[in-house]
């Protein structure tokens, strides 16, 4: 503030002795010309107007001098800002407790639908919000008729369990999600046992293509309880097995001369039939059935990993005769011409070939080739075996 005095203190001296002098030179030259006074006046002018403008500056500058600034309080580090949720920690909370969190049916029937209930109690003193219900199967369904409870209420979740067709144990889980913050997600565990009303033998049908009863197994059927029922459908995937039956027939008990239709079924096949009864707790048996081929192949399909184009990979490849038969190869093709056969040897009831991939040149965007492997016997078998090769990565 001092220094602002003496600048106006020194623009004030200046400015008188200024006056002074040029007053009496335009005084003593009575020569001058009237211009020459008009720039001495602009001057004088101009430093007048400075003077004021620096007397403002300073006037403005001692205001605030009699009333110091108020410095900003820092923010109080016992109320730091928090979200929402965790504003109120010592809130009521709530509590959901339930009566039991298994439920076990027991035996159940394949394919029947087994309700039960889950009842629970809101035992704290805030409210129960439950989020949601998840489950790990498709077959078990549940319905909650609301999502929150006052303290002291009480809710229920009714659950439907669709049993297996296959019999066994099984276990299932629902979760209970809740704003509960001491459990807020519960386990809730279903159990049952399905038990066939009726039994079978044997559990699986494994076909042959040679022997005695190549192509057929007996199939035996019996109630447990000792119900009377009838068969209505036998059916098997690919239509590849049949039986003989009489739909207005019952009986406790069944015996079944299944068949095998080798035009039917593929290399290695498999499947499963399923028998529709009138049996009112098994309406349906389910039973997986098998096909011993009469060949084998060994890998039973040809893989490259990490392909690069035209270099070539060398693989070997097994033919086995499932039923020690011998056998004589007529050719070996490739559909794509990516195999090539480089050796061919028999030994015994197997064939051994050397194999040749040379992958393509390719445009396709999955990075994969595929080729297929056709081996013919004399006697006019075909057997496929499958190549797919993934290229390297650039």
């Amino acid at each position: 503030m001092s220094r602002i005095c003496d600048i106006l203190q020194a623009l004030s001296n200046l400015t008188k002795r200024g006056f002074a002098s040029l007053l009496n030179i335009v005084l003593g030259d009575t020569k001058m010309k009237v211009g020459r006074l008009n720039v001495i006046t602009g001057i004088i002018s101009s430093v007048l107007i400075l003077q004021c403008w620096f007397a403002g500056q300073a006037v403005g500058a001692q205001a605030p001098a009699s009333k110091p600034a108020v410095e900003p309080k820092a923010a109080s580090p016992q109320a730091p800002a928090q979200p929402q949720a965790a504003a109120e920690p010592n809130g009521p909370s709530p509590k959901i407790v339930f009566e039991q969190t298994i439920h076990d049916f027991g035996p159940v029937a394949p394919g029947s639908l087994n309700p039960c209930k889950f009842k629970f109690k809101n035992k704290g003193a805030g409210i129960l919000k439950i989020s949601d219900i998840t489950k790990t199967c498709g077959c078990t369904v549940f319905e909650l008729v609301k999502r929150e409870y006052a303290p002291g209420e009480e809710g229920t979740i009714d659950v439907g369990y669709n049993a297996d067709k296959a019999s066994g144990p099984r276990t299932r889980h629902l979760y209970v999600l809740s704003n509960d913050k001491d459990n807020p997600r519960v386990e809730l565990t279903i159990k049952a046992s399905i038990a066939q009303k009726i039994v079978y033998d044997p559990e699986k049908l494994d076909y042959t293509l040679k022997g005695e009863n190549a192509g057929v197994v007996v199939l035996t059927l019996h109630s447990v309880d000792d119900q009377n029922f009838a068969i209505t459908a036998f059916n098997a995937t690919g239509n590849a097995v049949s039986a003989d039956f009489d739909p207005n027939q019952k009986a406790a008990k069944f015996v079944l001369k299944t068949k095998m239709d080798p035009q039917k079924t593929g290399v290695n096949s498999s499947g499963r039939v399923e028998i529709t009864t009138t049996h009112p707790e098994c309406p349906t048996i389910t039973i997986p059935f098998s096909v011993l081929a009469r060949f084998k192949v060994d890998p039973p399909a040809i893989n490259i990993l990490n392909a690069e184009v035209n270099k070539s990979v060398e693989r070997e490849l097994w033919l086995l005769n499932n039923y020690s038969e011998d056998f004589e190869i007529a050719s070996a093709t490739s559909k794509e011409g990516v195999i090539k056969v480089l050796s061919q040897e028999k030994i015994g009831n197997r064939c051994k070939f050397g194999l040749a991939i040379v992958p393509p040149p390719t445009q396709n965007p999955t990075r994969m080739f595929t080729d297929t492997l056709t081996i013919t016997t004399k006697d006019g078998e075909k057997i496929e075996v499958a190549c797919r090769g993934f290229y390297q990565r650039q």
